[in-house]
């Protein structure tokens, strides 16, 4: 306390003297304005300002993993070899142009792809049919294949899943038979379709879904062309060996067995026989090539997460041994698609187990992602 001219003038410190000597510090002037700013606010006010704090971190947050994660896709993404094959998937539009995008012959048509035993499931439902499957790499390829329509004088083959999905434009001549006969008349100095593996030969699973007694002689005439040219594998009787070519032809669904075994002295069309009824020798190598089933009526159901029980594991084996052991390709459908860490632990499980061949709806994750990678953190990275 000051006095001057007899007033009192009362100054205070930044600090002071308590009673203990020690001194305590005031706020300043600003600090106490934010202060009371705080506490003078509604409490609706104040938690809005930390919701919108935290929401804004976790947006940044989202926005980093994001990154994260596309930058990973595309450090991961398979690599697909420039090649013909890719130059006609990139220009196809429609089943005529499966022929008219082969002349002039695309260069390098198959260069750099690996193929790998894999079987194109329902490949005609692809954008791109039978390209798209061998720009894959996979071996085996499927069609399912109907009478020529009632009403018109054609004696086309249709390709479809059911009657109500079939055109006049998606034949199994359009799609199939005439752009194989064409690839391997241009790739006959390799003398298969794949240039880093000229020697395997590709697989067409024909699916007989009308009957088959009627498609029988249909198939055989629009296969005339390849058997002429001597493409198909073939059974020849009087030496009773397997005589080896570019082109398997199988044949499931409603195929007729004993016209499959009529003729005992050349074979150009195998069997797809059940893999749970090879305990006979009904089924072996001069009429058959793969053995299959679905696989939850074969070996059981697998759980949710895509694994077998040990029982279904037994099964498997000794139903792909049994397979092996009359010389035939094992192959089960049916398998789990979704989740994705299910299907690709489905597909551990086969591959592990000696499958001959992997029975695939999604191409690129079969083919080329390593599929350890497909699910990251719950994310599906692939397929």
């Amino acid at each position: 306390m000051l006095c001057k001219n007899g007033l009192a003038l009362n100054i205070r410190p930044t600090s002071q003297e308590v009673e203990d000597g020690s001194p305590r510090y005031l706020p300043s002037r600003n600090e106490t304005s934010i202060k009371a700013f705080v506490r003078d606010r509604p409490r609706w006010l104040r938690r809005a300002l930390i919701a919108g704090t935290l929401a804004t971190a976790t947006g940044l947050i989202a926005l980093i993993w994001l990154a994260l994660v596309l930058a990973l896709i595309a450090r991961l993404r398979p690599y697909r070899p420039s090649s013909g094959l890719q130059t006609v998937i990139e220009s196809w539009k429609e089943p005529l142009d499966s022929m008219r995008l082969l002349s002039p012959w695309p260069q390098d048509f198959s260069q750099d792809i690996i193929p790998k035993p894999c079987h194109s499931h329902n490949d005609y439902s692809r954008r791109v049919p039978l390209f798209d499957a061998l720009a894959a790499g996979c071996t085996s390829i499927e069609a399912d294949i109907w009478l020529p329509e009632s009403q018109s004088n054609s004696t086309e083959l249709r390709v479809g899943h059911i009657p109500a999905s079939l055109t006049l434009t998606h034949t199994l001549s359009t799609l199939y038979t005439e752009p194989l006969a064409e690839i391997l008349r241009n790739m006959v100095q390799t003398g298969g379709i794949f240039e880093t593996d000229p020697n395997r030969a590709v697989t067409i699973l024909l699916d007989f879904k009308s009957d088959g007694t009627d498609l029988w002689p249909l198939v055989n005439e629009h296969l005339e062309p390849l058997r002429e040219a001597g493409y198909l594998r073939h059974w020849n009787g009087a030496s009773q060996t397997i005589i080896p070519g570019p082109l398997t032809i199988v044949a499931t669904g409603n195929a007729p067995f004993d016209q499959i075994i009529a003729n005992e002295t050349y074979r150009d069309i195998f069997f797809d026989a059940p893999i749970t009824e090879l305990s006979s020798d009904r089924y072996n190598i001069s009429n058959s090539y793969f053995a299959s089933a679905a696989l939850g009526p074969a070996v059981g159901r697998p759980s949710l997460l895509g694994y077998l029980s040990g029982q279904s594991l037994k099964q498997l084996s000794a139903q792909i041994k049994g397979a092996e052991e009359r010389g035939l390709v094992s192959r089960y459908w049916a398998t789990p698609a979704w989740p994705i860490s299910a299907r690709n632990r489905i597909w551990e499980t086969l591959v592990g187990g000696g499958v001959g061949l992997l029975n695939v709806d999604d191409l690129v994750s079969a083919t080329g992602w390593d599929w350890r990678w497909c699910v990251i953190a719950g994310l599906s990275l692939c397929g």
